[in-house]
């Protein structure tokens, strides 16, 4: 990997989107990927196997782009590497006591807004995601965030299986602060990733300083 630097392609989560998801790399590091909220994981997939054509890429992707980024490798993209932030690879952990308490919770969550209830949604999901009960006060100004929030994409059912990445060198980083990302994480290192932990930024190591260097080292083996 150290004869040349691979072009690097970045691939968003759910919140920040392009550049902006990744604060401490610019436009000359690489291609910064922006999908729509509803865009579906198969066209996001579609549009990371398009990018990856070279070979010589190296995948950058949070939380639940890991899921088409995956995914994209597993139709025969070759990459040069994956660099997983926080990465929301549910399907890969079923049955861990964490994972399902959150799947579970979001399910009864995304009921009550097909039933139309969005603020019963946001009751149940909102102190899973962020903390705090729901509060009649604050409503008015969350909605739009619920809304998003009840349309967006779920990690699971994709059939991601961490067989997918087997001989291809990965670096998996977490925020040392959430059980399930966790998990993953372990069950990704039992595969022979590489896992590091970079504490104090929660879901988004990536906008810490210290990931960059994490990022030239891994470049640099």
């Amino acid at each position: 990997m150290n004869s040349a630097r691979p072009n690097r392609l970045f691939i968003h989560g759910a919140g920040r989107r392009g550049r902006d998801a990744w604060p401490t790399f610019n436009d000359e590091h690489g291609e910064f990927l922006s999908f729509p909220g509803e865009s579906p994981i198969t066209e996001q997939t579609s549009a990371i196997r398009k990018r990856c054509a070279s070979g010589r890429t190296i995948l950058f992707a949070h939380s639940i782009g890991a899921v088409p980024a995956v995914l994209a490798v597993a139709e025969a993209v070759e990459v040069t590497g994956l660099v997983l932030v926080e990465p929301a690879l549910y399907d890969i952990a079923r049955g861990d006591a964490a994972i399902e308490r959150h799947i579970a919770v979001v399910t009864e969550a995304r009921a009550q807004a097909a039933a139309g209830d969005l603020r019963s949604f946001w009751a149940i999901l909102r102190p899973l995601m962020f903390g705090g009960p729901f509060d009649r006060a604050h409503w008015d100004d969350e909605r739009p965030v619920a809304e998003r929030w009840a349309a967006t994409n779920l990690p699971w059912g994709h059939g991601v299986r961490e067989s997918m990445l087997a001989g291809i060198p990965t670096l998996v980083v977490t925020g040392g602060w959430n059980a399930e990302y966790e998990t993953i994480a372990e069950v990704l290192a039992a595969r022979g990733a590489e896992h590091r932990v970079l504490s104090g930024a929660g879901h988004r190591p990536q906008d810490g300083v210290s990931f960059a260097d994490l990022v030239s080292e891994f470049e640099s083996v």
